[in-house]
């Protein structure tokens, strides 16, 4: 399989936000329903496995499974997109108590975390595999997704600072270009694009907006695979469908990031 499989893939109808004043879905009827914020980059993990999986490798290309006239993850595995400013008290009270998001209803019962969901997904759902049987990759994907919560604080102290990024940050980034040499059969983390890439995306997108705007840097000067791994992610469909206006998340973070935020939001300050 290509690295970056050509890629035909039907974009989807998306559900309404549902706030305060919105009524739960039927709960705990049989339905599969992933909780999200569409701003939310845990979330947006979540979101990217989901759309993977509702895959599927004909001649070496990608179809959605609604492409091939079936029915996928899209339809399995419901979303419902949850504001995250104005949250329905039903959220909280009778889905999950821990009031964030991601959350995922499955089997009556409903799991949270977000590293947690996308393992979930890959592995109780079909689809294309998310990760490789290559025990050596196996194990450098527990490495890096372990390490992802601890890039994620470094990222997060240099987008408040208030001077430059800082060493550590620097040091940070190149741990992940090195990461992105180890394996020369593709642009991805383990060569070809798994749940690696998935825990990465969605916080690295918001950091080289945020970074270039705010203090005029470039996550990507000097990093060549940091580079080409950006440029590839672009081609995978499962992701782009899930970017937001760019723009609008800038201003967003600019926000919020000057102010005390409230950490039952997301599961994550970066949204």
């Amino acid at each position: 399989m290509a690295a970056a499989a050509t890629a035909s893939f039907t974009k989807e109808v998306l559900p309404p936000t549902l706030d305060s004043t919105s009524e739960p879905p039927e709960l705990f009827d049989g339905t599969t329903r992933l909780y999200i914020s569409y701003i939310c980059p845990y979330a947006q993990r979540t979101w990217i496995a989901r759309n993977y999986k509702a895959r599927r490798v004909v001649n070496d290309k990608f179809y959605s499974i609604c492409t091939l006239g079936e029915q996928g993850l899209q339809e399995k595995i419901k979303l419902v997109p949850i504001d995250l400013d104005n949250r329905p008290a039903w959220y909280k009270e009778k889905v999950y108590p821990a009031n964030k998001v991601p959350s995922l209803e499955h089997n009556n019962e409903v799991k949270g975390e977000s590293l947690d969901l996308i393992k979930y997904i890959n592995k109780y759902f079909e689809g294309p595999e998310l990760l490789p049987d290559d025990p050596a990759k196996q194990q450098f994907a527990e490495e890096l997704l372990s390490y992802s919560d601890s890039f994620n604080k470094v990222m997060y102290t240099a987008m408040i600072s208030k001077g430059d990024v800082g060493d550590d940050f620097g040091a940070a980034l190149d741990k992940l270009e090195d990461a992105l040499l180890k394996f020369d059969d593709g642009p991805f983390f383990l060569g070809h694009f798994s749940l690696v890439d998935i825990a990465y995306a969605p916080f690295i997108e918001r950091l080289q907006t945020f970074l270039k705007e705010v203090k005029n840097y470039d996550i990507t000067e000097g990093r060549p695979k940091l580079i080409l791994w950006i440029e590839e992610l672009g081609k995978i469909d499962a992701y782009t469908h899930t970017k937001q206006d760019p723009q609008v998340l800038l201003a967003r973070n600019k926000k919020r990031l000057g102010v005390l935020i409230s950490p039952v939001t997301c599961s994550s300050m970066f949204i």
